[in-house]
């Protein structure tokens, strides 16, 4: 190898984007990686098993001055879910951009994600040079959307539905369980979310359905049969 060629090549490495992976599957991270590690302008420099694995990770890695430029971050974890972590890798680190990749792609999942930092969102099944593409896009600042999500969003922009029908499927469950009387924590454990992802959804569902109390929620809950009449 020529002075010259080595010399480009350890410039195209000081200017690669690092990465760090978070998912709770193996197979997963190990075909990320291999994927990741072969293409151009890209570098994995650690993973994580989880939404509290990374954030301990990345505070290390801060300590250290080798912070990863961008997070890849799937949703539905263990111990600190997607989420979660993203607000709390976003007000913990700022210039750290986040992707989310994950298998779920419904529109309240996506607007969470959104709203709590991520700069892309993609679903499992995108092709690797979309992955890398939107691992580019979030390092320049940018927002990368998979196509059926921004279709998704698009037209829930275009003719946005009111009332009773502006729910998503998950927060009609988050209703009926607010109107059981479960608390964000119950809800939380119950979901297997983290008790701040709840919070939020029951802040949009009440936000949605124009509600100011947890109390006209069981109300509306009821009048839908979302769940019985008390005494029932």
């Amino acid at each position: 190898m020529s002075a010259a060629v080595a010399e480009q090549d350890e410039r195209a490495a000081a200017d690669a984007i690092e990465v760090l992976i978070v998912d709770d599957h193996a197979v997963v991270r190990r075909g990320l990686v291999a994927y990741l590690e072969s293409t151009s302008g890209i570098e994995v420099v650690a993973e994580a098993v989880d939404g509290q694995d990374a954030l301990d990770k990345l505070r290390r890695m801060a300590t250290e001055g080798r912070l990863p430029r961008v997070v890849l971050m799937d949703v539905l974890m263990p111990r600190m879910d997607g989420i979660t972590a993203i607000g709390a890798v976003r007000a913990a680190h700022p210039d750290v951009q986040i992707v989310v990749l994950t298998s779920f792609g419904e529109l309240e999942r996506v607007q969470t994600a959104l709203q709590a930092g991520a700069a892309g969102y993609l679903l499992k099944d995108a092709d690797p040079d979309e992955i890398a593409a939107a691992i580019r896009a979030a390092d320049r600042g940018e927002v990368h959307l998979d196509p059926a999500v921004a279709g998704r969003l698009a037209r829930h922009l275009v003719s946005p539905p009111t009332g009773i029908a502006a729910l998503t499927s998950r927060e009609r469950t988050i209703l009926a369980l607010v109107a059981r009387g479960l608390s964000n924590r119950e809800i939380a454990a119950k979901l297997f979310i983290g008790e701040r992802t709840a919070r939020t959804h029951v802040s949009h569902v009440l936000s949605k359905l124009q509600l100011a109390s947890r109390t006209q929620a069981a109300l509306v809950a009821i009048r839908e049969g979302l769940i019985p009449p008390p005494g029932m």
